[in-house]
């Protein structure tokens, strides 16, 4: 197909897709002239493909070229993997993630993940990992895939001033739900109304934290 064509297949604009192929990820087109080349139909494959290791897992361009000279049919495996364990998470589902399994999904260290459960912040069993504690793995793995990793200083012990913070606000809100609710509410009960508020808190805490956070650099400055 034509550039034109496959700007139309694919979804993506001509100046995205010529700076893929200067970035080695796209299969060379053929060309019959100076100003004339054809691309082969997987190239719109290879494209989505890109485009859901950016959008989904934050991937930049050189490790997703890594992932895809190692075998493309892999990374699209990984992406299955991954979309099947969130989605067992964020149902609600009470069954628990193998370690092998969330690894192959989230590309977090072995070490990484250790780590994370000897000092609290994950607490998976034999059956391995909970709902939560996937998401809280695949949090994790957008921050390294961020530059948020040991190269720029980044450890997992960062977590726990988080883990602090949240220790004193969760037994307030605990204090209001008893106070509120008392012993009528069940613990399915409060698990419900603990996940329907799930997205709107996330929401305002990461809006209030960003407005925090910017006041505070203000404030320092001046």
């Amino acid at each position: 197909m034509k550039m034109s064509e496959l700007v139309d297949a694919s979804g993506v604009p001509a100046a995205t897709i010529k700076h893929y192929l200067r970035e080695g990820l796209l299969p060379e087109p053929i060309k019959t002239s100076r100003n004339m080349a054809w691309y082969r139909p997987e190239t719109v494959e290879r494209i989505a493909l890109i485009r859901r290791l950016q959008e989904e897992r934050f991937m930049p361009l050189k490790a997703i070229r890594s992932v895809l000279e190692e075998d493309s049919d892999q990374a699209v495996a990984l992406l299955e993997v991954e979309d099947s364990i969130l989605e067992r998470a964020l149902s609600g589902e009470r069954t628990r993630t193998a370690p092998a399994e969330v690894r192959r999904a989230y590309g977090v260290p072995a070490e990484v993940l250790d780590r994370l459960a000897e000092i609290g912040i994950l607490t998976p069993n034999s059956r391995g990992y909970s709902p939560e504690d996937v998401r809280i793995i695949e949090a994790i793995s957008r921050f390294r895939a961020g530059g948020y990793d040991e190269q720029t200083g980044f450890t997992v012990y960062d977590t726990l001033r988080y883990r602090a913070a949240l220790d004193d606000l969760v037994r307030e809100e605990v204090d209001v739900l008893m106070e509120r609710l008392g012993d009528e509410l069940s613990d399915e009960q409060a698990r419900r109304l603990i996940e329907s508020g799930v997205e709107p808190l996330r929401d305002f805490i990461a809006a209030l934290h960003t407005k925090l956070m910017l006041e505070e650099l203000r404030r320092r400055r001046d």
